[in-house]
This record gives structure tokens, sequence and C-alpha cells, in this order.
């Protein structure tokens, strides 16, 4: 018997494998460089696009180790250039001092003690000037200079005009005593303004506990950083190590930008003289580039033309001589031209002999002599001539009211009734007693109702005041003004349409038209008005930067033209300042700021109240109009704005003035008057808009009317009007409700100014019938404000326009 092999049973798994191997097909090889047909086949009409943003050579050197450390390497050549360019004029050592404000803000601490703390740990000696109390130190370590203005305590004016300056400001504070709401509206107040950079300091007779040392520290700097959140220490004056690190801050820091210096030139005093109307100030230039055809402001003076620039170099000492210092005789460095010079012109003089006359034109003499057909006046549209309306009784009908002489028909007969008494069948002894109803000559425009009309009943005198008192019944303060806005009462004894008639209705408050230019007062004669103010204001900085100057860093004289004795009056601790002007900020034409009421503060703002405006170096005395600032800086069609009676919290509003024009975002404070005139009230804090005089500020009021009765979509409305000549007056405005309904005045009922009103749907017995009329507000003159002068009374600013009901 023959072995046979063994075999094991195929099974179903093996099938399939033998069944996919003879099925399979590997992927073919694919070649590295692929023909053009293969591609399009590929990408079957696709087209590639390459986005701009990703480049290939871009993408492919950033991944270069060698390329990535060179662009780190110019951006810090790049940033380290910056520095220099903004610290040169400080290096060297001619260079100019950094000017350090020293602001104490509580009473028992002193700006001197810290300079002198600081001084004592380079073992540098301060030079003070008596005169204008600065202080120069000179930091040979650190190679450069600092220039402090130690300011007392509790003056604000002095602290603000220091701080414009300052390239460096220095907050003291105390370990023992807190800061007290004067010190907290003058945080807020530089807040606003623009602060540069800051430097805390704490300072004290006694040096600090060890043990509560940590504690006080922590919480001074939590105190600060809520108004300058950039801090990150506070400097303890008592340490040496602190001390040093503080000036070392002071010395080779870069000074943060102020955005509202930039292009602007100034001059902090180091000298100032007086001669026959001349004043000369001797300082260093600072900011950009000062020419002597702009004009210079002074504080609490006003704006002054330059007479000349003269060079003021300091003496010079030559190393290794006992001889003194070398006088260097000044030079004239620049002096005004007469074509480009600024003038002191701010407003125009308006001539009333150059405005409209009404005597005719020797043309029109004659073609009214000779009776041309051409110049007769053509007959009136169809639909444009009134209609012709007589007063007859309720219930009369055509035909008995046409037997009825019209008052126009018999002037002559002045004692007899208009109600007929030419009719012998119609006899009225009383006509006060019968409702009077109005029969046009033709058809009414609205379809009156085909109800039987109800004879209307007057009120006597006593119900009618009675009811009257009772729905007049509430206040007319600011919380009933949040409430009811622009609501007012009809007066009783004036009639309506002489009280208002200088109100407008406008159908639309966006779109309706409104001619800018009509019935302005005399102010808008002497103000300037801008073609395209960005355009000017580009213009203005371009030629600025063409035009050059003396360069910053430069120890000048500036000689200024017809000054006041007074403004020579320099005492220490009060900066003296000089602001170059660019070229049109003399003249005064509309300003608008955006402007937010102070959260912590909590007394009435209106409209027209004197307040204080400090806007870039210059304070005016100022009784701003307020408006609604719209979303996105939208106007509308017709450019008119809401006007507001009063400056409301949460809320930004546009404040119009009559001033100088200001150029850029600059910032602007509100400040209010108290009794004590160095701790005023900031009321507001904001920016500049624009300067647009064709800027509409529409003051809205308000009159309301009760229904009296309701018959679906008609209704009879009482306490609006109280003649019916003040309701024909007012019967071509739309109505309103509370509830959204609009309507019009469709005739008058009585004696007593009721009407009849149909709507557009029914309304409500709780409902409250409206009519809105506007008028055009306007600023009041503005004027420099001087520190020292009364302020004016607290309401002075509501018994104007603004707040006349």
């Amino acid at each position: 018997m023959t072995e046979s092999a063994h075999h094991h049973r195929p099974t179903l798994k093996q099938v399939l494998y033998a069944v996919t191997d003879s099925l399979q097909k590997n992927k073919p090889f694919k070649s590295k460089h692929a023909t053009k047909s293969s591609l399009k086949e590929v990408a079957k009409g696709r087209t590639q696009r390459q986005s701009p943003k990703a480049r290939a050579s871009a993408n492919a050197a950033a991944q270069l180790r060698t390329n990535r450390r060179n662009s780190a390497k110019q951006a810090q050549l790049k940033k380290r250039q910056s520095l220099v360019s903004a610290t040169r004029i400080f290096s060297g050592t001619d260079g100019a001092p950094r000017i350090v404000a020293i602001v104490p803000l509580t009473d028992d601490v002193k700006a001197r003690d810290v300079s002198e703390r600081l001084a004592q740990s380079i073992d540098g000696t301060l030079e003070e000037d008596p005169t204008t109390g600065l202080q120069k130190l000179r930091a040979d370590r650190f190679k450069t200079s600092l220039q402090f203005i130690p300011l007392p305590y509790r003056q604000m004016y002095a602290t603000l005009d220091a701080c414009k300056v300052a390239d460096y400001v220095i907050f003291v504070l105390s370990p023992n005593v807190e800061v007290d709401q004067w010190g907290d509206t003058l945080l807020r107040t530089l807040q606003a303004q623009g602060l540069p950079e800051v430097v805390t300091v704490v300072s004290s007779d006694e040096p600090m506990e060890p043990k509560e040392k940590s504690g006080i520290v922590k919480s001074l700097l939590s105190f600060i950083q809520y108004f300058v959140p950039s801090q990150s220490r506070v400097y303890d004056m008592h340490h040496g190590s602190d001390t040093l690190n503080a000036i070392r801050a002071l010395c080779e820091g870069k000074p943060s930008d102020v955005k509202w210096r930039e292009g602007r030139s100034y001059v902090l005093s180091e000298r100032v003289d007086w001669t026959d109307g001349m004043l000369s100030v001797t300082g260093v230039v600072r900011g950009s580039h000062l020419s002597a055809n702009r004009l210079m402001h002074i504080s609490n003076f006003g704006d002054f033309q330059v007479a000349k620039i003269m060079s003021a170099p300091l003496p010079r000492h030559h190393k290794g001589s006992n001889a003194g210092a070398m006088e260097i005789e000044p030079q004239l460095l620049a002096e005004p031209n007469e074509e480009d010079a600024d003038s002191l012109v701010s407003s125009n003089d308006p001539d009333d002999m150059a405005n409209e006359q009404t005597w005719p034109t020797e043309e029109e003499m004659q073609g009214g002599a000779n009776g041309h057909e051409h110049d007769k006046i053509p007959d009136a549209k169809v639909g444009t001539t009134p209609k012709a309306v007589r007063k007859i009784p309720k219930g009369m009908s055509e035909y008995q009211a046409a037997w009825i002489i019209d008052e126009s028909e018999d002037e002559g007969d002045d004692g007899e009734d208009e109600d007929g008494e030419g009719n012998g069948e119609v006899e009225m002894d009383e006509v006060e007693e019968e409702e009077m109803v109005e029969l046009p000559a033709e058809d009414t425009e609205m379809e009156t109702d085909g109800r039987r009309s109800v004879a209307f009943q007057d009120l006597d005198a006593e119900e009618e005041e009675r009811q009257l008192q009772s729905w007049r019944n509430r206040k007319r303060e600011e919380e009933d003004d949040l409430a009811f806005p622009d609501e007012i009462d009809t007066p009783l004894d004036v009639p309506a349409r002489t009280r208002f008639q200088r109100y407008r209705g406008l159908r639309s408050f966006r779109t309706s038209p409104w001619d800018p230019y009509e019935n302005l007062p005399r102010d808008y004669a002497r103000i300037f008005q801008f073609e395209d103010f960005k355009r000017t204001e580009r213009a203005v900085r371009r030629r600025a930067e063409e035009e050059g100057g003396i360069e910053p860093g430069t120890r000048v004289t500036v000689y200024l033209k017809d000054v006041p004795k007074e403004a020579a009056q320099v005492s220490p601790g009060r900066p003296f300042v000089v602001f170059s002007l660019l070229q049109h900020e003399h003249k005064k034409t509309v300003l608008n700021f955006t402007v937010q009421r102070n959260t912590e503060y909590d007394g009435s703002v209106r409209s027209k109240d004197p307040l204080i405006l400090c806007v870039g170096p210059r304070r005016f005395r100022v009784n701003p109009v307020y408006s609604q600032h719209l979303r996105g800086g939208g106007k509308g069609a017709n450019n008119v704005h809401k006007f507001e009676r009063y400056l409301r919290h949460g809320v930004t509003s546009v404040a119009t003035i009559y001033g100088p024009v200001v150029y850029g975002k600059q910032p602007c404070t509100l400040l209010r008057e108290t009794e004590d005139p160095q701790a005023p009230e900031l009321v507001a804090m904001g920016s500049f808009l624009h300067p647009d005089t064709t800027r509409i500020v529409a003051k809205r009021i308000i009159l309301t009317g009760h229904p009296y009765k309701i018959h679906k979509k008609t209704a009879t409305i009482r306490y609006m009007f109280f003649n019916p000549e003040d309701v024909e007056y007012f019967k071509p405005i739309q109505l309103h409700t509370k509830y959204g309904r609009t309507g019009h005045i469709k005739e008058s009922l009585g004696t007593h100014g009721y009407y009849k009103a149909h709507f557009d749907g029914p309304i409500n017995q709780m409902d409250t019938v409206c009519m809105s009329l506007y008028k055009r507000v306007y600023p009041k003159w503005s004027e420099l404000w001087r520190e020292g002068q009364p302020a004016p009374a607290a309401n002075g600013g509501g018994d104007g326009d603004a707040m006349e009901e």
C-alpha cells in the first residue's frame, strides 16, 4: 500500500485569496516629471490661482535661519534708531533738559523734598531759579540733565499747564493721608487732557514701618493704576535703591508722545522780560519746528504776534582753563514775513449796509410804470389759493348760511355780529352760548363723519381751571424732563401763536428740508467758514512741514509784540509757557465737541450753563449747547440734530460753541467753577469733532393734549390750546400720539381751544395727543478765560433761548 501525502481541506478563505490575486491590479508607476497632457487630464479644466498673500519666495525666505536672523536684527536697529531720535535733543552737554513736573496729591507731602532726594541719590546739586521756581539738575552719571517744576498742593491750573509741557510727571503720594476729592478731580482731568510718562513715588517725613510698608505700597499701586494702568511699581523716597531707580527711569527712559502736541512747538520760560509792550521769553524750543510767522499763545492772556526770534546759547566753559565762562553773542534766527505772517483778526466785522436791500431797481420801476404784459403777476396754481371760510351756527344749512352777511362783505357795520343780524329769521341773543363751525366755500379734503354731530357745550371757567390744574400736577425738573422729554405746557396768558411763533413743524426730522443759512443771528456774520476743513488741515500741516523753522532743542529768546505788562508777572510754582499756534487757529468759527459726563459729578448740567472749556493749550469761558450725537457720525439728509436740555450720564452728546479753530482730535475738558477758584469740578470730557457751521441744532417742544371725547378714529382734544385762533394757526401741523397714531386737526370747537382731530386708527382714552415744534438754537459767544476773574451766576445760562419753553 502506497503512502499518500496529507493535504488539508481547502477553506473558503483560501479560495477568496486566490480569486483576489487573480483580479488584483497594482498602482502603476508614477513618473517624477509629468507631461503637460497628463497634468491637463488630471486637472480636468481647473486652473490653479496662487493666493496674493502667500508668495513662494516670501515663504521660502521666512524659513531660512539667516533671513530670520537678519529680519530680527533690522527690527532691533529700527527700534534703536527711533529711541535715539526721540531722545536726541536730551543728549550731549548742550542738550535740552528733561522737564519733570512734580505733582503732590496730598497736603502732607512737598514737591521740593522729592527733588532734593532725587538729587542726593546721584550726588548732584540743584540749581534753583528764584524768579520762576524751576530747579535744574545735571545728571553726569546718565549724561543728561533734568529740569524740575515743583508744584504746590491745590493749584489746579498751574498743574494742568505744567503737565502740558512736561516730559515726565511724578505723582507724590503719602503713606498716611488718603487722596481727597481735589486730588481725584485732578487725576481725572489730567487723564482726559493727556498724560506723558508717569513715575509714582511715596514720600513722607518719617520712613514707613517695615511691617506695614508692603501693604501700603500695594494699596498705593492699586490706587494709581486705576488712573494710569501702565504703572508697575511705586518708588519709596526713603529707600536708596528706589530713589536711584526712580531717577534712572527719568534719565534713561523714552518720554511717551502726547498726541495733541504733535506738530506744535512750545517753550517753557526760563526768563521773562517786558519792555515797552515787547515781551521776551527765553527757553528751549520743544515739540515741532518753531516758525516766526505763526502766533504764540500765552495762558490767561491770549494770542500775540512774534517780532523776532534770537538765539540764547548758554555760556561755554573751556576745559583746563581757570577763566570764567565765555559769553556767546546772540544771533538773529528768524523774523516774520509780512506776506505769510498770521494776523490777529479773529472775527469778521459785519457790514449791515451790505445786506439784501428791498428798494426796487430802475428796471423794475420802469417795468411797473409801462405795464408790460409779461410783468403782470401770474395766476395762482390750482389748489394753492386759500379757501374762503365763514363761521355759522352749528346745524344751519347751506341755504340759510347764504343769507348771512359775511364780515368781508359789510366792513362798515362794526357793531353788528357776523352771525346774522341781517337775517330777520335768525335771532341770537348770546353768540357765545352757541357753537360756531366753519363753512368752507368748497368741499373739504377729508370727508366728515356720517353720524349726526352733537351740540358742543363749553365748561364754565371754574371747572375748566380745576381740571387743568389737576392735569398739570407734575414737576418740571430734570427727572421729569427725562420721563416727559421736551413736553411743555401751553401758557394761558399768551397766545400759542405768539409764544411759539419762531417754531416750525417738520414732517420728518431727518429728511424734511431746512435751509442752514436762513434767519441766521448776527454772530454768524462774524465767524469764518471752511469749504473743506479736512483739506485745509492737511494743507496747513504740509505747509508747516515744508516751511520748517527753528529746530527743537535750540535755546532761543522769542520777542512778542503788544503784550500787556500783567503777562510778564511770573511767580514760583506757576510755569510760564508759550505755545505756537498753527495757521488759522486764531480765527473763530463754530466748534463741535463730543463729550461725556464725568461719572463722579452729580450736579445738573443744562445747556448754556457757564463752563470752562480746556482744549489744547487754551481755556475759554463758554456756554455750550448740547445736541444728540448719532452713531457713526451720520447727519441725515438735512443735517438736523435734536437739542438736549441736559447733559446726562452715560450718553455721548455734542457740545457746540463759538471759538477759535482747532486742528486734530484734541482732547477737551469742561470744568465748572466753585467758591474755591483752584478747586473746579470736572463736569465732562471728550474730544474735538469738527467745525461744521451748517450743523443745525433744533430744539423740540411737544405740545400735549388730552382726549376729551373719542369716537373711533375721531376725538375731541383739549388742553393743547386755549383759543380757536391758535387751533387755526397750528392746523397744518401733523399730530401724533404716544401709542404711535398719527393724525391732523379737522376743525375748532368752541372758544376754549378744543378741536376735533382725525387719526389713522382708533385711539385710547389713556393716550396723549402730541404736536412737535422745532426751532434752531445757537450758542453764546465765547471769550478767553482769565484766572482770577469772578465766575458768572450759575443759572445765567438757563434764562436764554436754550431753556425758554
